[in-house]
């Protein structure tokens, strides 16, 4: 059976112009930072972001945890939104890699306020741990890819400076929040000591993230890379694909937002669903299924069994998700799917 596949964006495959960048590209040894089109991409990256220096990394897992390696010290905490990437989805990194404590909010839609930090960061007293780090996400994945009020951004960077904290933005999706709002990545960037990126998600490369900050964090980062194993030699083939993504992939994300809405806006109907329009806000939509009487994982399989792939949201919901290699013909052949089984 030929599936369509909306279990996430990292599904898409590279395409034929980016298979042939990949193979002309140009390279070196990166470890001795002598691959070409390696530096190209982090220079092209570090300008997105206006930040000094950007490094390439295999993975958005490895990108976050060189941020907060790079930057805080054994016994340190951050703090994050209770549904973040980096408390849920990356192993216990922080503690196991980092040694470092997390401690997390409840936000509404991956949104913390301000002024929920007020009686979140612990007194300078030796036998509590230092607030280290404010780690934000931009879009947040499990909140259905919410967008990250920039105003509130500002608020949270002016608290972290006057409690002499530093700031990293899990910026896996910036570029859908860049296409939704029109605000440029630099604009939310400077607010942070440090971003990562990804490449592999909606700009359908097939590898890669990259972590951006000040020339010092970047050596820093640069060291703890090798020792994560993340050294690679002639990285240029797959750098050249992201470098594609990055210069041919941004604009058209749009078409995702727009699948989106669509697909939103027709499974909303179903009286066996929960779907809240205001949460689908890029290019993920989280569908809560307990009206169906169903658990998730049921749903998934009866969805399989007729040509089409979704995954796990969370407990109580399933996730939907838009890209490059999905069509809207395919998109209006998912949405009579979920009728013909939920319907």
């Amino acid at each position: 059976m030929t599936y369509i596949d909306l279990r996430s964006d990292t599904v898409t495959k590279p395409s034929a112009a980016m298979r042939q960048a990949m193979a002309n590209a140009e390279v070196g040894d990166d470890v001795f930072g002598e691959d070409p089109t390696v530096v190209k991409l982090q220079e092209k990256v570090a300008a997105l972001l206006g930040k000094e220096k950007a490094l390439y990394v295999p993975s958005g897992v490895m990108s976050n945890q060189l941020a907060i390696k790079a930057q805080t010290d054994p016994g340190d905490e951050i703090i994050c939104e209770q549904d973040a990437h980096i408390f849920n989805y990356e192993t216990a990194a922080p503690s196991l890699i980092s040694s470092v404590q997390v401690k997390t909010i409840p936000g509404v839609r991956g949104v913390i306020r301000a002024e929920q930090l007020t009686t979140t960061i612990r007194p300078k007293v030796y036998y509590m741990p230092r607030p280290r780090m404010i780690c934000l996400e931009n879009t947040h994945n499990r909140s259905g890819g919410a967008i990250y009020p920039l105003d509130e951004i500002k608020k949270i960077s002016t608290f972290a400076r006057s409690h002499e904290m530093l700031m990293h933005l899990d910026g896996a999706r910036l570029w859908n929040a860049w296409v939704a709002t029109g605000i440029h990545p630099k604009e939310y960037a400077k607010y942070f000591d440090s971003v990562s990126v990804c490449f592999s998600k909606g700009l359908g490369a097939p590898v890669g993230s990259a972590v951006a900050g000040s020339a010092a964090m970047i050596e820093r980062a640069h060291k703890w890379r090798k020792v994560f194993g993340g050294g690679m030699r002639q990285a240029g083939i797959i750098a050249a694909g992201a470098l594609y993504a990055v210069e041919h992939n941004i604009e058209r994300l749009k078409e995702d937002h727009e699948k989106a809405k669509y697909f939103a806006e027709k499974v909303s109907l179903l009286p066996k669903l929960s779907l809240d329009m205001k949460t689908v806000q890029t290019n993920i939509i989280i569908i809560n299924t307990e009206r169906s009487g169903k658990e998730p994982d049921e749903i998934i399989v009866a969805l399989k069994s007729k040509g089409l792939l979704v995954s796990l949201g969370s407990y109580n919901s399933i996730r939907a998700v838009m890209h490059l290699d999905v069509s809207m013909e395919q998109v209006k052949k998912a949405v009579d799917i979920f009728n013909k089984v939920l319907g």
